[in-house]
């Protein structure tokens, strides 16, 4: 079968996440099964046009915004006869794939909705603009067949008028191999929280810091690493407040780091810590949990899928600084409660790999 596929991102895109993972992996297993996969997607400085990734031809042209538009002239010029099936990857905004390949089925792909990260974001009147138009263009898109990466997002999906029955939710799956075994001494001497992923603010690393802050009264050897680009106005805004807290000598930002400093990172941490204004499903949490590292996270979509509170790590259910250092002082001054978390969290993240969600998302591809 001859699959397009629509993106904002390719997984070498430089700010490239979790959802670019996902996608790569899965095309990876299409073309492995003897599907020829397109995929189109965003430029970026010094990428090349065009390429051949893992047996998948890459398309690149625009930008973030203009990418939708380059993606509609290019199929219009070469592909309007060519693809069998279209997936279409929704991130902010639509590609209206509906509108150019009408009698071609397709499978909307949603990691998550937007809602109030527009707020966070981007500035007003963009973010009003961006909130009011999600509701809308997502009534355009509920006659598709959609799959979604978690239960929350598919419960926000049936809030806009998506038929439930209509929705697959498919397993995440990581790119870290859980660890073999649990050994304490992997870890370091001194309890120590992680934060990893981009610094933006809908990831509200501000509310790590101040929990940090909070927990470190209690646990005065706690010690803390943020990894991640904070090249943006919040990122600066965050090493600013780095280096005015009373314990900064106790705090080190790491920057960017490797795919290998992030396993070892993961593995090292007693818990990692997620505040983001809402997730697909929390990628970072089940990568940290095969490296045999609980959570604590905010009680947002996504996260709330990715943790399994009091089994898995802890769910902060109020959502501030305050409620996230209790629950960190809490999980690193009971030992044993702290071993059955890590061992229950290590024991879930076997089960979440991208051969079962390759098998679940397959699935759906004959639909018609």
């Amino acid at each position: 079968m001859r699959i397009l596929w629509l993106s904002w991102k390719d997984s070498q895109h430089p700010q490239a996440g979790g959802a670019e993972a996902v996608t790569s992996e899965l095309i990876k297993r299409l073309v492995k099964d003897g599907h020829e996969v397109m995929l189109i997607t965003a430029s970026f400085p010094g990428a090349a046009p065009k390429a051949v990734i893992d047996g998948y031809t890459v398309i690149r042209a625009g930008g973030r915004v203009s990418v939708y538009w380059h993606a509609y002239r290019y199929v219009k010029r070469y592909l309007s006869s060519w693809p069998d099936f279209v997936v279409e990857e929704i991130n902010t905004l639509p590609f209206c794939s509906r509108l150019y390949l009408r009698h071609v089925p397709r499978l909307m792909f949603f990691h998550m909705l937007c809602r109030e990260i527009w707020f966070y974001q981007l500035p007003p009147p963009a973010s009003l603009i961006g909130y009011i138009l999600e509701p809308l263009y997502l009534r355009f898109l509920r006659r598709d067949k959609a799959v979604a990466m978690s239960e929350s997002t598919k419960q926000d999906l049936v809030r806009y008028g998506f038929d439930p029955q209509n929705i697959a939710v498919i397993s995440e799956g990581i790119q870290l191999d859980p660890v073999h075994e649990l050994v304490p001494a992997a870890k370091y001497d001194e309890p120590t929280i992680v934060s990893l992923g981009s610094i933006r603010p809908m990831k509200r690393t501000l509310d790590q810091v101040r929990a940090f802050e909070l927990a470190k009264v209690s646990l005065p050897a706690l010690q803390m690493k943020i990894a991640g680009d904070a090249s943006g106005r919040y990122g600066r805004k965050v090493l600013a407040a780095i280096k005015s807290s009373p314990f900064k000598h106790d705090i080190e930002y790491l920057g960017r780091i490797s795919s290998a400093e992030k396993s070892q990172l993961l593995r090292k941490a007693h818990l990692i810590t997620v505040t983001s204004i809402k997730e697909g499903w929390g990628l970072i949490v089940t990568e940290a949990a095969s490296q045999g590292t609980p959570a604590a996270v905010y009680d947002v979509d996504g996260l709330r899928d990715s943790v399994q509170h009091g089994k898995t790590g802890a769910v902060c259910h109020r959502n501030t600084p305050k409620d996230l250092a209790e629950n960190i002082a809490s999980l690193l001054s009971d030992q044993a409660h702290y071993r059955t978390l890590q061992n229950n969290a290590w024991q879930w993240s076997k089960d979440i790999n991208f051969e079962t969600s390759y098998k679940q998302f397959n699935k759906e591809l004959t639909y018609e």
